[in-house]
């Protein structure tokens, strides 16, 4: 299993991106989906996590600016970003949960698995 992002452009500040998420053969029901990015020489650092339950985590760099939404009957899952800034730059990953279904304050990159190959973000000042 290999998730697929799509979505990502070259856009100016403030402008907005619809990332998506899905994975051929995987049902997203059960699980929690997470986005993920990794800047040029940064580590990679969580975004958003869609939970089983309806709920969602954001990162504090995010909120009020992006938006995860999930369709599990279609098994994708969305990104939309709004006011995008600079530091928005980085290749935006998805990945699924293994370990829990719910996840609402500490995110643990190693409970992801079957990352994707990315979708690149670039966000012009």
């Amino acid at each position: 299993v290999q998730f697929v992002e799509s979505g990502g452009a070259l856009v100016q500040s403030g402008g907005s991106l619809r990332l998506s998420c899905h994975a051929p053969g995987f049902f997203f029901s059960g699980y929690a989906i997470g986005w993920f990015r990794q800047a040029p020489g940064k580590e990679r650092e969580e975004v958003s996590v869609s939970n089983n339950d309806g709920t969602t985590y954001y990162a504090d760099s995010v909120k009020g600016r992006f938006t995860a939404s999930r369709d599990n009957l279609e098994n994708i899952v969305y990104l939309q970003m709004n006011n995008l800034k600079s530091e928005d730059t980085a290749v935006y990953y998805c990945a699924a949960n293994l370990m829990r279904s719910v996840v609402r304050t500490k995110v643990i990159p190693h409970e992801f698995a079957y990352w994707g190959q990315g979708t690149q973000v670039t966000v012009s000042s």
